[in-house]
Order: structure tokens, then sequence, then C-alpha cells
């Protein structure tokens, strides 16, 4: 009937009332759009919605990609709370977002309080009404639903949804959907055991997080290298880096003779814990350790290419499963450079490193420490985990994503 030169719109018109009547105007509204689809009559339309596109970050990094990817499949609109630029996202992340629509939804709720993160955790029980419904209400628009933002308040009303679970950080009191959409995709073995543990959920697709910092060959560097945000709760503990870095060098002064330690990494607005990590690098100021912050992605690719070594602290010592690190993908991002790896061994540091054959996991400090000492004494030993770094970090590239 809709493809029909000349459609009779008293038939159309009896026909969406009978489905609405039977099921609910929104499914009427479901079914035509459907008709339109399978007739080619129009493109699907697509929503990737996540609350912090105006921070550069692992997660946004991952729902950016995908929207790269769909856009083969239909119309992508990038969906927000707060303004941002698919200019910034293409440059941060190197990526073709340029048919991007966009769509910023006002969350008053948030924007009253002039809080400069949307913390989801404010809504605390039913008693207090859910500002994530004006998202709801939006996905009514489109034909597939993506939710990147790990935001469980957010109750799909597309025909089609997917979930994309970063880390099941909690299970509010108040509202909570991830039972309602389509599909649940998980980015590491880590995360699906929690969502398992934690919401009682089986989730349907493993898709490791799109990993594309490869570069070529290199001089390396006396140089050990940690890229990660600077979290203003001091999750990525960049001053355990530091003072684990003055240990070595007051306990293992020859093998670290020359050697620097380079902290990179996003922050925004104000950070006290970035206050503290410059605090203490005043206070040892013959530390050869220097910060990079809010670096360009060339930088950073720059300073993979020199690092011979590469450490991240994530999880250490902690005992909130969410404070682990939950994949890592600066860890892979430094494998691809050749940068042997350094890693807490928990969370999905273990998918990613190969103890002993491409880096090395570490429990405590001192295991860091006698490990680091190790590579740094023995250049053949760090060119040969480099090269076994380099080849099996290629299994999270973008194409395999």
């Amino acid at each position: 009937r809709l493809a029909a030169p000349a459609p009779e719109p008293g038939r159309i018109r009896s026909l969406a009332s009978d489905i609405a009547l039977r099921s609910g105007p929104a499914a009427a509204g479901h079914a035509i759009d459907r008709c339109q689809l399978l007739l080619g009559l129009r493109r699907p339309r697509i929503a990737v919605y996540d609350h912090t596109w105006h921070f550069i970050g692992g997660a946004q990094k991952y729902g950016a990609t995908l929207a790269e990817a769909l856009l083969a499949l239909g119309d992508v609109t990038l969906v927000g709370n707060r303004p941002f630029a698919v200019a910034d996202l293409q440059s941060w992340y190197r990526l073709d977002l340029g048919a991007c629509a966009t769509r910023v939804i006002p969350l008053p709720f948030y924007e009253e309080r002039g809080d400069d993160y949307i913390d989801p955790a404010r809504i605390a029980s039913r008693a207090m009404a859910n500002p994530f419904h004006a998202v709801s209400r939006a996905s009514l628009d489109y034909d597939l639903f993506v939710n990147n933002s790990m935001l469980e308040m957010v109750c799909p009303l597309a025909p089609r949804s997917l979930f994309i679970t970063h880390f099941p950080e909690r299970r509010p009191r108040s509202y909570f959907y991830v039972g309602r959409y389509s599909r649940v995709a998980y980015n590491s073995r880590y995360t699906r055991g929690w969502i398992e543990a934690r919401w009682g959920l089986e989730p349907h697709a493993h898709v490791y997080p799109p990993v594309d910092m490869e570069g070529g060959p290199a001089e390396k560097e006396p140089l050990i290298l940690s890229v990660a945000r600077f979290d203003p709760g001091g999750n990525k503990q960049q001053l355990d880096m530091l003072r684990a870095f003055l240990l070595l060098r007051q306990t293992r002064p020859a093998d670290c003779r020359g050697w620097k330690l380079v902290l990179a990494g996003g922050s925004h607005g104000e950070n006290p814990y970035l206050a503290q990590v410059r605090d203490f690098l005043r206070a040892h100021p013959a530390l050869p350790a220097e910060l990079r912050v809010n670096a360009s992605r060339d930088e950073v690719a720059g300073l993979y290419r020199r690092a011979a070594l590469f450490w991240h602290l994530c999880g250490l010592g902690q005992d909130d499963p969410a404070r682990v690190e939950h994949f890592g993908m600066t860890v892979a991002e430094a494998m691809q450079n050749g940068c042997v790896p350094l890693v807490f061994a928990g969370g999905g540091m273990p998918e990613i490193v190969a103890d002993g054959r491409s880096g090395f996991l570490f429990a405590s400090v001192s295991s860091l420490l006698e490990q680091s000492a190790r590579l740094l004494r023995d250049p053949g030993l760090r060119a040969s985990l480099a090269g076994a770094a380099r080849q099996e970090s290629r299994r999270f590239g973008k194409e395999a994503f």
C-alpha cells in the first residue's frame, strides 16, 4: 500500500488505527516506519547516544567508531546532553563522521545545578523524577537506538536497541532498563562476568574496543610512559606511579640512570587529583618525570613510538571491581607501538597482555619494580617482548572491531 503510486490514505489510517487499538500508538508508528524500511522508501534512522561526547575517552572512542561504521547502513545521529562538535570527535579519534547529524537533549535537572559531569547516581530512588526520560522519548524517533553511555536509566523505545556495557557500575534502586534492550554488548570477558553477577543478565555480544594507534618502527628511548585520563577520583593511579618511580630510582639507581617517566592524559575542568600530582612533582624537583596534560593525538602517538616501557597501575590495591581496568585501550595502543607493557594483573589486562611473552603482569609494587629493573638492564629482553606485543595487539585493531 505504501509503495503504490497513490496510496489510499483512508486505508492506511484504518490500518494504523487497528494496530494502535491493539498495541498502542507507538506500535502503530513503528509498524508504518518498518514498512517504509522494508519497501526501501527511506534509510534506517540510527542514534548513538552518549552523555559524555564532550570528554575524550576510550568509551567515547568506542561509540564514535561504531557511529562511523553504521554510516554505511543508515542515517546516523550522535545524541548527547551537552553541546559537542563532530569536528572535535573527528580530530580526537581520526574518524570520518562528517555525515553524522547531532542532537543535544538538555537535562534541566543537571543544568540547574551547574554540574560539570552528569552523574546518574544523583537519582537515588523513584521518589525522584527520571531526567533521562527525555532521552527515552527521543529514542522513538529512530529505528535503532544505541546507548553507549552505560546509562541504565534510559528506557529504549525504538524498535531495535543496543546497550553497550563498558562496565556494570551500579544497579540503580531507581530506574533500571537494561533488560529492555534488544541486545547487550560488552567490551571484555571481565565485564561480562560482572554483568552476570551484578545484573543477573546474560549479554549477547563480545566486541573488544577499537585500537588503531599502530606506528612505524622508531628508535626507542629510555622512557617509561603512562597514558590515561587524570580521573578526578584518582582511578588511574598516576600518584602511585610517581611514588613507584621514585622508589625505583632510590633502590636501583644504576638501573635507572638516564630513564624518565612521562604521564600523559586528558583532564577537564577543575581536577583536584591532577592538582595532587602537580604538588608531588613540585615536592620532588629532581625526579625526571613530566606531565603531558591534554596532549594532542599526534603528540601521544609520538610518545608511544619513542617509549620503551609502558606502566598501567589501575586496579592495584582496589577492592571495588569498577575501579579495576575493564579493558585498557591505551595498553593495547602502547603494544601496537612496541612499548613493553607492565600492567596490574586484574580486570581486562590478562586478556591483552600474555605474562612473560608480550609484557608483564604484576600484583604488587615490589613486583612492578623487580620486573621494571629487569627490563631496564636487558635491552634484548625488551626487544623480544616488544616484538611479541606488536604482533598480539593486532587482534584489537579497527578492522577487527
